[in-house]
Order: structure tokens, then sequence, then C-alpha cells
């Protein structure tokens, strides 16, 4: 895995406080929202690179067992619809 780069950055506390809130609405964290708003921009402008890793889903990520489960739900559903 590539390590990620960090970045120290400074906002006003109530720039700051709007983008905690929208990422919570979100699902994601304030540095996880940061990253995506700043690849739309890029996108958008037609900058950003081609390759780009993509983002983590929202959210916490699944736990196995979580993602075992819905699997075989998912087999199952699949079989009665025919």
């Amino acid at each position: 895995m590539i390590e990620r780069k960090k970045l120290l950055l400074r906002l006003d506390p109530v720039v700051h406080d709007a983008l905690a809130r929208w990422a919570s609405d979100e699902l994601r964290s304030t540095n996880s929202q940061i990253e995506f708003l700043l690849r739309r921009a890029l996108s958008e402008a037609g900058r950003l690179p081609e390759g780009v890793g993509r983002m983590r889903p929202r959210g916490r990520p699944r736990r196995e067992s979580e993602e075992e489960e819905e699997g075989e739900q998912a087999d199952g559903d699949a079989g009665e619809a025919g």
C-alpha cells in the first residue's frame, strides 16, 4: 500500500466547523471530506491525474463476518428470483 502524504492545513475555525458538520452528515471524517472535495475539484477542473487511487467507501470499514453474511444473503435472494 502506498503511504499517504501528511499535510498541515490551517483553517478558519468556522470553516472547519462547517466542514466537520458536512463530513458527519456524509459519514466521513473531516480529513476524508477534505480529500473528497479536493478530488472533485481536481476532476471538474480536468486536473485529476490518471491512475489516482480510489477513496475508501464512506462509513466505518466492515468486519469480514458482515461481508460474508451479505454475500450469503445475496446468493439466497438470487435463487428465489428465478
